[in-house]
């Protein structure tokens, strides 16, 4: 009867071992997204925390009416998202939305952007 109590007690522990996500945390999960989400990392307009950069700069010329000529400094920069709630988060990775430079990541799982999310609030208390 002792044996098969040990045997039964080492499959008990064995299998919760097994059943538990102790491998990978949520913030680690979240990382690996944010900087491998499956297409474009998020950290590549968003920079390494989560505080936005400038993804591009270009010139357009516009032309005054006496005749002269102005280049103009456009910037394109990516928001800070570490304030950004939960469901705005979703909303702007799952849906599209016209003339928008974010790319809609609409394969990521509920699990996932609750991921992403953990790491994003989470960079605004480093430094």
């Amino acid at each position: 009867m002792k044996v098969n109590m040990k045997r039964i007690l080492l499959f008990l522990i064995i299998t919760y071992a097994f059943s538990q996500d102790w491998f990978i945390t949520n913030y680690e999960y979240g990382k690996m997204l944010y900087h491998n989400p499956r297409g474009i990392s998020c950290a590549k307009c968003h920079g390494e925390k989560a505080k936005g950069k400038i993804i591009a700069k270009y010139y357009v010329t516009k032309k005054h009416k006496n005749g002269t000529v102005e280049k103009i400094l456009k910037v394109v920069k990516a928001p800070n998202i570490q304030n950004v709630s939960y469901d705005e988060l979703k909303e702007r990775l799952l849906h599209y939305k016209y003339l928008s430079v974010m790319p809609k990541y609409n394969y990521l799982t509920k699990e996932e952007i609750e991921a992403l999310y953990l790491y994003i609030h989470a960079q605004k208390d480093k430094k």
